[in-house]
């Protein structure tokens, strides 16, 4: 849907009348909670949400097969809560429908900014939508209850910070596509302690300096020299009354310095490149993975992972972290096999780290760790035309890969869980898929962690 000078009203009407299934609260209503769980008594202090952007099963297969040579190898695939997602839009998901046409999953997919919000809020929303409902009524996001029990919160990503998938965690507007505006709502008004992403004003997709520069992603050329010169009006974000202002990073040596130690409380990261940290990088875009040597000047998503956690944890109530891969949705759209495994490796390492974290620095009985994506993107396969599974080749060599799109599709993705109330995503798997088996819907998602919080 394209989202320009568009009529509101036949908007919501198309929408409401093919999402039956949907949860849609007014604005200004209490945060969407579920009847089918409690939280078992069980109270979480932290939740970190990774999401792989574009990931589907074979997004995962073709990443372990090169990296290892076999299936099963990452931390999370191990985890011990396992099920699936659907994560439509508009209309429903229909396993009837889906496993009887190979194209069935094409039909009107959803894109990141409602699979967002609906991660984010519990509410289904139109696609471009970032944190508002059919009316554009602005949501409670899921961080927001986080702050409102003075908990810091933050949001990565591997693409623009003010992207449709970190945005729709923080800000609140019509369109994913005013960035300027997204931007600044999350710098100047939300409460947010740690952002960080691409979309450096003044660095191309290879790290090189620009003479001219685009202001977009970062809110303006006003918002940019104030973040600079500290002088950058900013929302309160420790409820103590006062105006919290950012300290700023782009050096990659910055990122990999904070990674431990230290901290400030407060943290805004935006690596010298524009779109992102490598996917976009120059050279064969469908070069088999690892040929094209990377952009030097930019931290990897598992550094910016470290970072953010060493800032969080300052906050000894807890926190909300959002950790985007995001750029796999990108390879997968150009379909560019080499730069998606490239992509998911990053991702996967991430994974690693708030592992590494929370068994070195907190502990599993009281931080929830939920991996999963918002969508899948590019069909992708092993035989084209055939919705079978990427071929292994053995460690380091390209699977047999098919893309059968160069969009998003409406295929069930897998989510894991392991942690304080991890098992609460088994009890909201109450719908079943004849390939894929137990899933929940992306609007149960935020339904499991509000239970841990009331």
């Amino acid at each position: 849907m394209k989202l320009g000078n568009f009529n509101k009203t036949a908007v919501s009407a198309l929408l409401m009348a093919s999402m039956a299934a949907a949860m849609v609260v007014p604005a200004a209503a209490a945060p969407v909670v579920s009847d089918k769980i409690t939280g078992n008594g069980k109270d979480v202090k932290n939740v970190i949400l990774l999401i792989s952007d574009g990931w589907g099963y074979n997004q995962i297969l073709a990443a372990d097969y090169y990296n290892e040579g076999k299936a099963g190898t990452q931390r999370y695939e191990k985890f011990p809560t396992k099920v699936a997602m659907s994560t439509f839009s508009v209309g429903s998901y229909t396993p009837e429908t889906i496993w009887a046409s190979f194209d069935a999953v094409k039909e009107k997919p959803t894109d990141s900014a409602a699979a967002g919000t609906a991660m984010s809020t519990g509410v289904k929303t139109y696609d471009a939508a970032i944190g508002v409902d059919l009316e554009q009524e602005d949501l409670i996001h899921i961080a927001s209850d986080f702050e409102t029990i003075g908990r810091a919160t933050g949001v990565v990503s591997s693409v623009q910070f003010s992207h449709a998938t970190p945005a729709s965690f923080v800000a609140h507007n019509a369109s994913r596509n005013n960035y300027s505006a997204i931007a600044n709502e999350m710098l100047m008004e939300s409460a947010t302690d740690v952002i960080l992403g691409a979309g450096h004003p003044f660095y191309d997709d290879n790290g090189a300096f620009k003479t001219s520069a685009n202001y977009k992603y970062v809110g303006g050329a006003g918002t940019w020299n104030a973040l600079l010169d500290g002088t950058l009006t900013t929302a309160d974000a420790d409820g103590d009354g006062n105006s919290d202002p950012w300290e700023l990073i782009q050096l990659k040596t910055e990122f990999e310095e904070l990674q431990t130690g230290d901290a400030p409380n407060r943290l805004l990261g935006i690596p010298q490149v524009a779109t992102t940290l490598q996917q976009s990088r120059g050279g064969d875009g469908k070069a088999n993975a690892y040929e094209v040597p990377f952009n030097a000047y930019v931290p990897t998503l598992e550094v910016m992972t470290n970072v953010a956690l060493n800032v969080l944890d300052n906050n000894e109530e807890g926190f909300f972290l959002m950790v985007e891969g995001g750029a796999i949705d990108w390879a997968g759209h150009a379909n560019q096999s080499g730069r998606l495994i490239e992509e998911q490796t990053d991702f996967n390492n991430a994974v690693d780290a708030v592992c590494d974290w929370v068994e070195n620095n907190s502990s599993w009985s009281e931080t929830l760790v939920i991996v999963t994506g918002d969508h899948e993107t590019g069909y992708l396969t092993g035989t084209a035309g055939v919705n079978d599974d990427v071929v292994n080749q053995g460690k380091g060599v390209m699977p047999t890969m098919a893309w059968n799109s160069g969009n998003h599709t409406n295929q069930l993705i897998p989510l894991f869980a392991k942690g304080a109330g991890a098992e609460l995503f088994k009890k909201l798997a109450d719908q079943q898929d004849p390939v894929r088996g137990a899933y929940i819907d992306n609007t149960e998602l935020v339904l499991a962690i509000r239970a841990l919080l009331n």
